[in-house]
């Protein structure tokens, strides 16, 4: 299940378009991530050199971080087609097979989110990896019968979120694994000066790091605060993205200078003022906050967790001493910190 929040809200069409403009086209033009731009850079070129298809490449991190952009530069960068799909969207082997059968010669197949494709799904796909061969059954019961179905070499760009939920014989039939990381400020930066050009937007400097400093270490973020920062200037500004008015566009959407949003401070702030810093569990806090369990699990408390304002214990959530500060009470004394 797919969450969001006001920061990284469903995109619109003219939004997806814009996402899609904004993506580099090669590995020259990918900003951050030096280590997996390397490493994949010399296994598509030795690829390359030898004629062949790259080794099948498994993409992980959290959402926003380039892993479809990296898919279609993979795709780009060996001059072959792209098929893409999703797990969610293969629920059945013969949805595979059928996706299977209609690839070409050296094509790329991305399938996103591959981590919650049907365990059916992902039994046929290990032979597809391993041998380019599908077996389609043909009858049920005691009359069935396996058709042997010949696939020419493809690679499969997997990406997921959650690596843990792959099972052992999947993860090892990739030949390439990389893990994306939170990119820092400097590199968001760029980021954002780079798609503030390429978008047409006047951006005076230092207006770009403020909106790459409140964007969570992630691009997609960043780019989307920049459209909603250049939105201000436009209706209530001269149409010059400035550092003040990137800060104060930045209020309007309740994204604080740490990057968090409503979501963020109203969880943060249920757990140091209703409940005394905990420990609190999910569904008592989400109930507060007036969230679903799952969507404070996925979306609020990564973030947190990641400032070192909350704490998942087996007793529940804790806020540290961090957290209050950051929503100005005194740290109440746990003994987890005792």
């Amino acid at each position: 299940m797919d969450h969001t929040s006001p920061l990284d809200p469903l995109p619109t069409p003219d939004e997806i378009a814009a996402d899609a403009a904004l993506r580099p086209q090669d590995l020259n033009q990918f900003v951050g991530q030096p280590r997996v731009v390397d490493q994949l850079g010399l296994l598509l070129d030795a690829a390359s050199r030898r004629g062949s298809v790259p080794d099948h490449v498994l993409l992980s991190g959290p959402p926003g971080l380039g892993k479809t952009t990296l898919a279609m530069i993979i795709a780009h960068e060996m001059s072959a087609p792209l098929r893409i799909s999703s797990g969610p969207a293969i629920q059945h082997a013969g949805d595979l097979a059928a996706i299977l059968s209609g690839l070409t010669q050296g094509e790329v197949f991305f399938l996103d989110e591959i981590h919650r494709m049907s365990r059916p799904a992902e039994e046929m796909l290990y032979l597809a990896m391993e041998d380019f061969r599908v077996d389609v059954v043909v009858g049920k019961g005691p009359g069935a019968t396996a058709i042997p179905l010949e696939i020419p070499p493809f690679t499969l760009v997997g990406a997921t979120t959650r690596v843990g939920l792959l099972p052992g014989p999947l993860r090892d039939r990739f030949g390439f694994t990389a893990q994306l990381d939170f990119y820092d400020t400097g590199t968001l930066t760029r980021i954002v000066t780079r798609s503030a050009s390429m978008l047409g937007i006047d951006i005076e400097p230092g207006s770009a790091e403020v909106i790459a400093s409140r964007s969570r270490g992630t691009p997609r973020i960043a780019n989307r605060l920049l459209r909603r920062v250049r939105d201000y200037a436009q209706v209530r500004g001269t149409g010059v993205v400035t550092p003040e008015s990137a800060g104060v566009a930045l209020d309007l959407f309740e994204v604080d200078p740490l990057g968090l949003d409503r979501l963020d401070r109203e969880v943060l702030n249920a757990v140091c003022r209703k409940f005394g810093g905990g420990p609190v569990g999910l569904s008592t806090l989400a109930i507060a906050v007036g969230e679903e369990a799952e969507t404070v699990a996925e979306v609020a408390e990564p973030f947190l967790v990641r400032l070192g304002f909350l704490m998942r214990t087996p007793r529940g959530r804790v806020a540290t001493p961090a957290g209050f500060a950051h929503v100005g009470l005194p740290p109440i004394q746990h003994d987890l910190f005792a």
